[in-house]
């Protein structure tokens, strides 16, 4: 109840402090990249519930020509890049901590399909609700293997404490000031999950 109570009352401060950025970032994503400006995604919340994520698109909806989509790298515009290197893109989730799905801090909600492909231990990970930030963000984020990056959520959900959490999110600041570990290397930002061996 207390971290829910910190949740809330930080998220509703940064949102109002952030909401000039965040306006004037939509206009110009709507002004360079056009429609849609916000980016939703069915994701595994607390016990792997599936809510939606709000986040701003830093890719374009290219397809070839048998419709599929082409890779992230060609999608991804050196705006989207910005966007992504100052966390700028992440701000809407500011309404998912408020909403309740997510807290400001927790393991990074990642994608439905994961579910299935994680190990008991990995799978550990959904004991708690995810975040906006984590111990694998300030740890690494994009630049470490899924298997590290596991590793680091399993160790948050054993050792959340406030006073942790208040460590991740000004250790989250400094990371985001330096735009450090945006991507993993050889790709623009991580490589699929395809399963531990």
């Amino acid at each position: 109840m207390v971290k829910r109570g910190l949740d809330l009352t930080v998220a509703i401060v940064l949102l109002l402090l952030v909401f000039p950025v965040l306006l004037l970032v939509i206009i110009i994503s709507k002004y360079i990249a056009g429609l849609p400006v916000f980016f939703t995604q069915q994701r595994p919340g607390y016990l792997g519930r599936p809510f939606y994520i709000y986040k701003l698109c830093t890719m374009t909806n290219e397809h070839d020509s048998t419709g599929e989509l082409l890779p992230d790298d060609q999608r991804l515009t050196r705006y989207g890049q910005f966007l992504r290197k100052t966390s700028l893109d992440e701000l809407p989730q500011l309404w998912n901590v408020i909403k309740g799905d997510i807290s400001l801090v927790g393991p990074r909600p990642l994608l439905m399909e994961y579910l299935p492909l994680y190990n008991s231990e990995q799978a550990r990970r959904h004991e708690v609700k995810p975040g906006v930030t984590g111990w694998a963000q300030v740890n690494g984020r994009n630049a470490i293997s899924w298997e590290q990056k596991f590793e680091y959520d399993v160790w948050y959900v054993e050792h959340q404490s406030l006073w942790l959490d208040f460590k991740i999110l000004w250790m989250t600041l400094l990371k985001v000031v330096k735009g450090q570990d945006v991507q993993q290397h050889g790709h623009v930002t991580m490589a699929r999950f395809k399963g531990s061996e």
